[in-house]
């Protein structure tokens, strides 16, 4: 007789942080195989070209029902699902809702959780707490990129926008260039920069320079690694701007949020995304020219290789190094801009690592969904 019984796996944060949720080294691992096999085909994602990042809930500007949420800051719920083949050979979804009024009440901006299912029968195999889970494959993404990009001996880090998403790729870079010994920190507020430096000393009491510094200017001067994720309002008149002449030979600029560059700086550049095709996709419901709405540095390369500015391949795909396609790092005074944009398959790869961790190790709590389904 079938089995039909079906059982999952429930882990909490606190499970999530013991089943190895928080390990930057072995994230950035498991970024780099996920990268390449984007970039070999091996996955889909939402929408007919299997590109989307998910479906979005959005709100009115007013109250038009009672009790309807109104339209505000990151106000939102979103679903993000995705298949993933190679040694993962799952499908999985993210759920979040998003309110920045949530801060008022001690929670994330965002609240998330995540669902592993079987690829074949779609039976669960986890739900899981996401919020960390989502912020360590963001900030690995960025580790990536370092790894194959940046220069061996890189020491020095400039650090723009000190907020979630710096902390976590502050992690994956010293994963992957552990001889770094100097973070420069620039950011709006002088709250968030004491905390940043405090949360960095105690994190990484190896780095023996760990300072303010009063702008984006200062932050690049003289840096083998910037990290730049500052939000900030749509058109490129408001986006962090560097000028050519702040960037050192060799520097590995990383840009997880939007930016725009002196356009000498653009011409001595390589530019890599972390992946192409989804800034293509992302760009084909967007207004000409869609960086003017999205400001990540992906956008202005696919409105460049649009309007004839750049050719096809001169935007390159990390995993395409990473599959040996294309070159790495060829010389040491080469400068990378890397854009970093972030997908739903990399909840995927980063929720089974963390899921086999954790049924290995006996972390969480098992649930039954049926032993055998009211209708069938």
């Amino acid at each position: 007789m079938t089995d039909t019984k079906i059982d999952f796996l429930y882990l909490s944060e606190p499970d999530m942080i013991r089943a190895g949720v928080t390990d930057m080294a072995a994230c950035v691992d498991t970024m780099s195989e996920l990268l390449g096999l984007f970039a070999a085909g091996d996955y889909r994602m939402a929408g007919t070209e299997n590109n989307s990042h998910g479906a979005q809930i959005y709100f009115p500007e007013t109250e038009e029902f009672p009790g309807m949420p109104v339209d505000g800051p990151d106000r939102r719920f979103m679903a993000m699902p995705a298949y993933l083949g190679g040694d993962y050979q799952v499908a999985g979804c993210k759920w979040y809702g998003s309110n920045v009024e949530n801060k008022q009440r001690g929670l994330p901006r965002s609240i998330l959780m995540f669902t592993l299912s079987d690829k074949d029968t779609g039976a669960p195999l986890a739900i899981m707490s996401a919020n960390l889970l989502s912020a360590y494959r963001t900030g690995a993404i960025p580790g990536v990129g370092a790894r194959f990009l940046a220069r061996e001996d890189a020491r020095v880090v400039g650090i723009v926008g000190p907020g979630p998403m710096n902390r976590t790729s502050l992690e994956s870079f010293m994963a992957v260039r552990p001889g770094i010994d100097t973070v420069k920190v620039a950011g709006r507020g002088q709250a968030g920069v004491d905390a940043y430096i405090a949360w960095a000393k105690e994190r990484f009491p190896q780095i023996t320079t760990i300072e303010q510094v009063a702008d984006l200017e200062a932050a690049t001067r003289d840096s083998d690694i910037v990290s730049v994720a500052v939000p900030s309002p749509s058109g490129s008149e408001h986006y962090p701007h560097i000028a050519d002449e702040w960037v050192k030979p060799g520097a590995f600029i990383c840009c997880s949020a939007h930016l725009s560059l002196d356009e000498s700086l653009i011409q001595r550049s390589r530019h890599v995304a972390d992946a192409r095709k989804i800034y293509q996709a992302w760009a084909e419901e967007l207004p000409a020219p869609a960086h003017e709405t999205v400001g990540i540095w992906g956008m202005h390369l696919v409105d460049r290789v649009r309007d004839g500015r750049m050719t096809p391949a001169q935007f390159e795909d990390i995993g395409e190094i990473i599959q040996a396609k294309t070159p790495g790092r060829q010389h040491e005074d080469e400068v990378f801009i890397y854009s970093v944009g972030g997908m739903p398959v990399e909840d995927v790869a980063w929720a089974t690592q963390v899921y086999r961790n954790a049924v290995r190790e006996g972390i969480g709590q098992k649930l039954n969904l049926w032993d055998a389904p009211a209708m069938a």
